[in-house]
């Protein structure tokens, strides 16, 4: 498992939010997600053997949401 810290340019609403949230639950090896709407970030606990950072990355920025800065934490 990894946790992926995503940066985010200014979310604007919480339906912002929403939406990013319920898109990313929908990738396959999505554990948790959670978007965090007063600091603009989106914290993803996922299978690193299905999907990775980049894709979570893709699929916001299919929503039209900018990605300023990514970081990635291996769990134990």
């Amino acid at each position: 498992m990894e946790k992926v810290i995503i940066q985010l340019g200014t979310l604007t609403c919480p339906s912002c939010m929403q939406k990013i949230e319920q898109a990313i639950k929908k990738e396959d090896g999505v554990a948790k997600v959670k978007v965090l709407f007063n600091a603009s970030k989106v914290k993803v606990e996922l299978d690193s053997s299905v999907t990775d950072a980049v894709i979570i990355q893709q699929t916001i920025k299919k929503l039209g949401y900018t990605v300023e800065n990514t970081k990635t934490k291996e769990l134990s």
